[in-house]
């Protein structure tokens, strides 16, 4: 679903009017050794829970570790080619998903197709699509993935989150006594109000000087590198899915080399108690009159609505809400090597540094799940292990804001190699976070609830037995006939003939196949999803045929098949032309054979007993002369 004119011209408005406000003004914000900032922390920031590296176990450290640096060894970490404003970039960073088995994350217009985590069940099921050193690697990380799913329910249960980070916050301030920030005399003044910060009723941040930044940044805000592109800040930040930053190495950390292939150690379910060193809790429980205001945004509306399209199907089923007995069923890797990117923008509204992802919501979530992140750093662009020097090595950070407002002060928190955080509640929604960059590569696992209700082989494989229970095949001779002929039937038929070939095999074909050389899973219900859509090609004939045939006769019903007929085809023939010009763009053909977008199915093959789609623009002209002469 694309914004309307008056949709665009509205957010304009608004944020004019918060220029206006904001002036010559930077935003202030709070780091751990600036006064106010656990006070900040607790009132407007209370969903937001660290866990320092210390307090996992080391060899889940060790074992996550060698899964991600054999991830990237194998080439599996690439760029996507994603759809900004109607025009391809590439992301910035390097991404692969890797979770349930059938399961795909879908954001700016692709779908990404998960390599399956190797779990106990998945061993006894016999999937061995991929090589030894993969399976060890995504199978650490369904280890780290289980972890983090006790870890989430058990830190929902009391108030000892609130402890560690005060400790250690109180301790940073008796050392540093009151050094500020060049932004402390700006936060001194909203210090002891946070619970109170008004929310702007007008839109997000914006900054008086950031018109032009706004244009390039949407593709950093993405993970996105690429050119200029025309439009407002705000309106894209949503649809970045970068998050996970990763800091400096710790000198002793864990080591590296273990990859056993046994059950999930006893520590991956271990509860957390209240003597243990650092769950780094952050925050009361108790939600803050401010985030109360922020959950009714239109920002936030627009999201529903962003949500409710992204999957291009017919039916839209209720958004999923998060109970508490959800689990992480996908985690996004992220690999970015600051000293190969160009181009990093300074934080505009903040002042907090280089940006190395922009402002944004994690999109396509179960709403109100929780954001698990693993950050690990490293020295060079291999992924090699940071040994020695990184104490002067600039860490990562996380940044955050409250969206819609410019009045509450941001956030900034430091990490280290190997912390974890988790965004819990409802602070994704009410919330825009960024990533800023530290001067070492790093790699993060970013954990999350998909929403998938529309997102998995097994939804697409029902959708296309409900289309295909309309097609009659003769045992003996083969041919096909419909069962129905009734508008209604056809308007669905067609809605799932079209979801299936551009939600699921064009987007399959462009990026997706590119996994096949690493995991060969989806490489088989690839195939029969497009043996189904070519049986959907035949129907769509059928129903062709059917109008034509009954051209002697009048009535309400031929006329709304024709019309029905019609729109299908026309949206069909658009779609088709967009897939095909972005297949063959000039930035597609920058990519290496292996990973270059591919046309087929639709635009040709070699198989003699495949033949090619029919002439959509003729039969198009052929529906509409019938409706000319009805």
């Amino acid at each position: 679903m694309k914004r309307s004119g008056d949709s665009e011209g509205e957010k304009r408005r608004k944020r004019r009017k918060l220029l206006q406000e904001l002036g010559d003004q930077k935003i202030p914000f709070l780091g751990p050794s600036e006064r106010g900032f656990q006070q900040l922390w607790d009132s407007s920031y209370s969903g937001l829970v660290l866990r320092r590296s210390c307090s996992l176990p080391a060899e889940l450290h060790g074992r996550v570790q060698a899964a991600l640096l054999t991830l990237r060894s194998k080439g599996c970490l690439l760029k996507d080619l994603v759809r900004v404003r109607d025009r391809d970039v590439f992301t910035a960073v390097s991404r692969a998903l890797v979770g349930e088995p059938g399961h795909t994350y879908r954001y700016l217009d692709t779908r990404l197709f998960a390599i399956p985590w190797h779990s106990e069940d998945a061993e006894v099921k016999g999937l061995n699509c991929c090589d030894p050193d993969l399976r060890a690697a995504c199978k650490a990380l369904w280890e780290l993935n289980t972890f983090f799913c006790s870890d989430v329910s058990d830190l929902k249960e009391g108030d000892r989150l609130t402890q560690c980070l005060k400790a250690e916050v109180e301790a940073t301030q008796g050392k540093e006594g009151d050094t500020e920030s060049k932004h402390s005399e700006d936060s001194k003044n909203s210090e002891g109000g946070d619970s109170e910060s008004r929310q702007s009723e007008e839109g997000d941040t914006e900054s008086k000087h950031s018109e032009e930044w706004d244009t390039e940044s949407k593709h950093s805000e993405e993970g996105c590198a690429g050119s200029k592109q025309e439009g407002d800040w705000e309106t894209e930040s949503r649809h970045s899915s970068e998050e996970g930053e990763s800091s400096q190495v710790k000198p002793g950390g864990a080591s590296v080399s273990q990859q056993s292939e046994g059950k999930v150690p006893t520590w991956a379910l271990k509860p957390i108690t209240g003597t243990e060193a650092d769950p780094v809790g952050l925050g009361a429980r108790g939600k803050s009159a401010a985030k109360l205001k922020f959950s009714v945004s239109d920002d936030h509306i627009e999201d529903k609505e962003d949500q409710e399209s992204v999957q291009g199907c017919s039916q839209p089923s209720p958004p999923q809400v998060c109970t508490g007995l959800d689990k992480f069923n996908v985690t996004l890797l992220n690999y970015m090597d600051p000293a190969a990117m160009s181009q990093l923008k300074e934080e505009p509204y903040y002042g907090m540094g280089k940006m190395a992802v922009g402002w944004h919501h994690d999109e396509n979530l179960i709403t109100h799940s929780p954001v698990a992140v693993y950050s690990y750093s490293c020295h060079d662009d291999k992924g090699g292990s940071g040994e020695g020097g990184s104490g002067q090595k600039a860490c990562w950070r996380v940044g955050l804001k409250v969206a819609w407002d410019i009045h509450t002060p941001g956030l900034v928190l430091p990490l280290e190699s190997g912390d974890c955080y988790y965004m819990r509640d409802d602070l994704n929604s009410t919330h825009q976070h960024c990533v800023l960059s530290g001067d070492n590569a790093r790699f993060s696992s970013t954990h999350r609830m998909a929403e998938c209700s529309r997102g998995t082989l097994t939804y697409i494989q029902s959708r296309c037995q409900e289309a295909l229970s309309n097609l009659h095949t003769d045992p003996e001779t083969g041919s096909h006939s419909l069962l129905a002929l009734l508008p209604t039937t056809l308007q669905h038929c067609e809605e799932i003939h079209n979801e299936v070939e551009f939600e699921w095999l064009r987007q399959y074909w462009f990026q997706g196949q590119r996994y096949a050389r690493f995991c060969s899973w989806w490489t088989r219900p690839m195939e029969q999803l497009e043996k189904d859509w070519r049986l959907m090609e035949t129907m769509t004939m059928l129903f062709l045929a059917s109008v034509e045939e009954e051209e002697g006769r009048a009535g309400e019903g031929r006329r709304e098949m024709a019309e029905t007929l019609l729109s299908a085809l026309t949206d069909r023939h658009q779609q088709r032309q967009t897939w095909r010009d972005r297949c063959h763009s000039s930035l597609a053909q920058t990519l290496p054979p292996e990973e270059a977008p591919v046309d087929r199915p639709f635009w040709g093959t070699d198989d003699p007993n495949m033949p090619l789609p029919f002439d959509l623009a003729d039969i198009i002209n052929r529906v509409e002369s019938l409706l000319w002469r009805m």
